[in-house]
């Protein structure tokens, strides 16, 4: 089989990767290293299995023909989506359409990375995959919000207008090595300070949840979501929800710091509370996360430490 991703070079394009060719694909990668990172590819540098291109999936392409195509591009973290939001609408719009018609062209399969945030700041909780959402279209979220809804509403027309096997990802807080250490969400932020010594960051109250999924079990349930029949939107993320207290406190608690919490201004439109109904990936994919948060931070704490030292 061969596949194309695009966004290879980020956090989940990179891992993809790896267990793709670990299972013996050939793959494809793309990215325009708006986000990504080059370094996140470096070991596949000797894979005669793996080709990369630099390329924006924003301009047209041909990668010749593959069998499945995984459309990962785009920023995802609010400061990289914050700078960057003509572009994050642009990717979300254009390169899916782009992608789309490289996966109609080949009959190939086709899965999107949504996100929860097409929930925005939830009024059902937890969030199934049923739930409309609750957005502001106007906020300076939006930008994400936004593209990943009407991605979605584009990868359908090509399902239902076109018969392409297009599989919806709606992906909830995701964390591991490679996630960058500057990224802006709760756990690289925390594990950076902590290892720094610096006062752990927390917005608002720390009252508001999360919920967070170790990468290994993300992509198990994206590989099992491709290989299904599925064409609506499957919730992929961890149900065992966290206030940023409390993962603030088990940050601590696995680094060994001895941080302060510092308590800032919560940002605007930052949702109060995420949590899947993981239901529809149990009874349809048969998936569930193993990977508890302690386990996962212990299993993140070699890279951000790497990036300390090599002071990034």
């Amino acid at each position: 089989m061969r596949v194309l991703i695009t966004g290879a070079a980020g956090f989940l394009g990179s891992h993809l990767t790896d267990r793709l060719l670990d299972e013996g694909c050939s793959v494809h990668g793309i990215d325009n290293f708006s986000t990504g990172d080059p370094a996140n590819l470096a070991n596949l540098a000797c894979n005669p299995r793996f080709t990369f291109k630099e390329w924006d999936v924003c301009q047209s392409f041909d990668p010749g023909r593959v069998d499945y195509v995984f459309n990962l591009a785009s920023p995802a973290s609010p400061p990289e989506y914050l700078r960057l939001p003509i572009e994050t609408l642009r990717v979300g719009s254009i390169g899916t359409e782009n992608a789309l018609e490289i996966a109609a062209r080949y009959n190939a399969g086709f899965l999107h990375a949504s996100t929860s945030e097409c929930y925005g700041d939830p009024l059902e909780h937890p969030q199934t995959e049923d739930y409309w959402g609750h957005v502001n279209p106007v906020g300076p979220r939006s930008v994400y919000d936004e593209a990943k809804r009407y991605a979605e509403a584009l990868v359908m027309a090509y399902h239902r207008t076109r018969s392409v096997n297009t599989h919806l990802a709606r992906i909830f807080n995701t964390y591991g090595p490679r996630l960058h250490p500057s990224d802006g969400r709760v756990i690289p932020n925390f594990l950076m300070q902590a290892l720094r010594g610096e006062p752990l960051s927390i917005y608002g109250d720390g009252s508001q949840t999360r919920s967070f999924c170790y990468v290994d079990d993300l992509i198990t349930g994206l590989l099992l979501l491709a290989r299904s029949a599925e064409h609506l939107p499957v919730n992929l993320g961890n149900p065992n929800e966290f206030t940023i207290l409390e993962c603030a406190q088990e940050v601590l608690h696995i680094t060994g710091s001895s941080s302060q919490l510092c308590f800032e201004s919560l940002p605007e439109d930052d949702p109060t509370r995420r949590c899947p109904d993981i239901a529809k990936a149990r009874a349809l994919l048969g998936w569930e996360p193993h990977i508890q948060l302690s386990d996962g931070l212990a299993r993140s704490l070699d890279y951000y430490r790497r990036k300390i030292e090599a002071r990034v």
